[in-house]
């Protein structure tokens, strides 16, 4: 029950720091965003994971394991960020979906994680609702019609990195802990960012930000780190496939989200795709202990 929970608490983390991320990206840019929050959450989890980090690094295996999860978490947020720049956010955006089917198959093929059939009608449920609920026309889901789209191919490479970041950082929670496999991440994500700032020559813009926009840059850092611990302990409790298809479901909650606070108009497949999603997480949940 602990497990679903920490999904819950994700799902719910992640539809509000997305919202909130949308926000700090079109006042700051993405790079910007994204360092300020790696950077809280290297400081936020230092004092919880300092005592066992000399230890960590004297063990080859897990410093591998852990620069790999945070290698992958950069490639794919590249790709990502390189999709939604070159192609058209409705066209890029359900694409972005594949994510949950690959991570469920690298968990089940890696892992042996063994799923009911219930369990994985539910999450192909909450896999189609998301999709739904983020396609803006219909005629986009038809994936072999804009497969040179721009974009698209630079979003299936940054989906499938995505898949890879939830799956490594599942297995090295599982491994290592939590929120030392969080806080590696967090340093290698951080350094990226701050090195692609200062080629840009904005560092003396940070402080700057921080003065200006500070409420958005707090709400995005606590909510978006939280939904992130949330995450790597479900996948410790319950399998990473079960984790992900309930917290990947944020995905359509920001839709509701923009429905509810910006007034968004949402077309009926939309609207069906997230009543899909809401009953998939609830069944999923109600049917698998954890």
């Amino acid at each position: 029950m602990l497990g679903i929970l920490f999904a819950l608490g994700a799902l719910i983390c992640w539809t509000i720091g997305d919202f909130f991320i949308q926000r700090t990206s079109r006042m700051l840019g993405i790079w910007k965003a994204l360092f300020f929050v790696s950077l809280f959450g290297m400081i936020a989890l230092y004092p919880f994971i300092s005592n066992d980090l000399p230890q960590v690094m004297t063990e080859e295996r897990k410093i591998l394991l852990l620069t790999l999860a945070g290698v992958v978490t950069v490639f794919a947020a590249l790709f990502n960020f390189e999709a939604l720049k070159e192609g058209k956010f409705a066209i890029v955006e359900p694409i972005f979906g594949i994510e949950l089917p690959i991570t469920v198959g690298l968990s089940v093929y890696f892992l042996n994680e063994a799923l009911s059939l219930a369990q994985i009608f539910f999450i192909s449920m909450i896999f189609m609702g998301i999709v739904l609920a983020i396609t803006i026309h219909i005629k986009h889901l038809h994936y072999h019609k804009r497969i040179l789209e721009k974009g698209v191919i630079l979003a299936g490479i940054g989906s499938v990195g995505m898949a890879l970041t939830n799956f490594l950082t599942g297995v090295s929670s599982q491994e290592i802990s939590p929120l030392m496999t969080l806080w590696f991440v967090n340093v290698i994500l951080t350094i990226v960012c701050l090195l692609y700032i200062i080629m840009q020559g904005k560092v003396e813009t940070l402080v700057q930000d921080i003065r200006k926009h500070t409420k958005a840059i707090l709400a995005v850092c606590i909510f978006d780190n939280l939904a992130w611990i949330f995450y790597a302990y479900a996948m410790t409790l319950i399998p990473i496939s079960i984790a992900t298809a309930i917290s990947e479901s944020y995905i359509a909650g920001g839709v509701l989200l923009g429905l509810v606070i910006n007034k968004e108009k949402v077309k009926k497949h939309q609207l069906f795709g997230i009543i899909l999603t809401i009953v998939g997480v609830i069944v999923l949940a109600a049917i698998t202990q954890g």
